[in-house]
């Protein structure tokens, strides 16, 4: 049709340049850190996630960091991997794989090598650089050096190498992205089945010609992948038995405070309401002051008497026979009293 332009085609109906780079081929591996730097020309500022979801900055991509052991790659790793990458319009993918000395030292023995790992990343679609003898702990030099927008692993803390996430610090830089796990499927798992099922796999390498040598090394391999699990499995045991040590021991200390806060108070109970407590000897001395308060008082020797009324009659008294003094206060005075009447009488005879 006329004045309808052709696409591609500018004002004057010829071809246009685009400035966009042509797709990266899929004919070659990943490149190594060592042979490739940041191509970025414009100057490297810190983005927010937003902003990097918006497909900001224009002038360089976003460089995404994912890291871990990678041993037996399965399509759970392949999986995390096309996450990270994925997480922005313009992402560039870095993966950082740990050489074998620090995860037989952190994590616990590999059945593939380091350089095995490394090339089975290299042929990762999803990943455009590998970062080979990657750190445990990201630093802010290493982010520095490869110029690390964005740090993509999945939200559940990783307690390793004496920290209880290895990636806390990232995550309060506001720095981290979470991708999801790919439940039934993971290295663990591989090897268990393969120690499960390991007579038919035994078998059926001697039926393609394997010797029983090669085998027997084979099983060798992986009796010690077994034991380095079984050291592991055993390492948390003991940590749990350490565990329940110590609240056995708090909860001893704590009954035996109790037992003796107990017997404290019993003392104390005993002593204060026993039979020789200080409530007995208490309550008995304030007997004896009511009982006094409650017995005749004698009247003073001399006193005037008061003269009665000639209405009202004398009460009558009671005299002690023989005797005009007051009658005795106590037993052994009535005794002695009762005596003495007789001597009086027998010296009258």
């Amino acid at each position: 049709m006329v004045g309808r332009k052709r696409r591609g085609e500018g004002k004057n109906g010829l071809a246009q340049h685009y400035t966009k780079e042509p797709r990266k081929t899929l004919r070659e591996p990943a490149a190594f850190a060592g042979e490739t730097s940041c191509q970025c020309r414009a100057p490297h500022e810190k983005l927010t996630v937003s902003q990097a979801r918006r497909g900001t900055p224009v002038d360089r991509p976003v460089r995404v960091y994912a890291d871990g052991i990678f041993d037996l790659f399965h399509s759970g790793h392949a999986r995390a991997l096309m996450q990270a990458k994925n997480l922005f319009p313009n992402g560039y993918l870095i993966v950082g794989v740990c050489s074998d000395e620090l995860t037989h030292k952190y994590k616990g023995f590999t059945v593939m090598t380091e350089d095995e790992r490394y090339e089975a990343l290299r042929h990762c679609r999803y990943v455009d650089e590998v970062v080979r003898d990657a750190p445990w702990t990201l630093t802010p030099e290493f982010l520095e050096k490869h110029k690390i927008d964005f740090v993509a692993h999945d939200d559940i803390p990783y307690s390793s190498a004496g920290s209880e996430d290895v990636y806390k610090h990232i995550k309060e830089a506001g720095m981290f992205v979470p991708t999801q796990r790919t439940e039934g499927i993971s290295t663990s798992d591989i090897i268990t089945r393969i120690v499960r099922d390991y007579d038919v796999y035994a078998r059926r390498n001697l039926q393609r010609g394997y010797t029983a040598k090669e085998l027997n090394e084979k099983k060798y391999r992986l009796q010690n992948q077994v034991d380095k699990m079984k050291e592991k499995v055993k390492n948390v045991e003991e940590k749990s038995k350490h565990f329940v040590y110590k609240v056995e021991e708090k909860s001893h200390d704590l009954i035996q405070k109790w037992e003796e806060k107990s017997r404290e108070f019993i003392g104390n109970f005993l002593e204060l309401f026993g039979p020789d407590g200080a409530w007995k000897q208490m309550f008995q001395e304030r007997s004896g002051r009511m009982l006094q308060a409650l017995s005749p008082r004698q009247s003073p020797t001399g006193s005037p008497t008061r003269e009665l009324s000639p209405s009202r009659s004398p009460s009558p008294t009671y005299r002690w026979p023989f005797n005009k003094t007051s009658p005795p206060s106590s037993p052994k005075a009535a005794s002695a009293s009762i005596s003495s009447m007789s001597e009086g009488d027998e010296d009258e005879k």
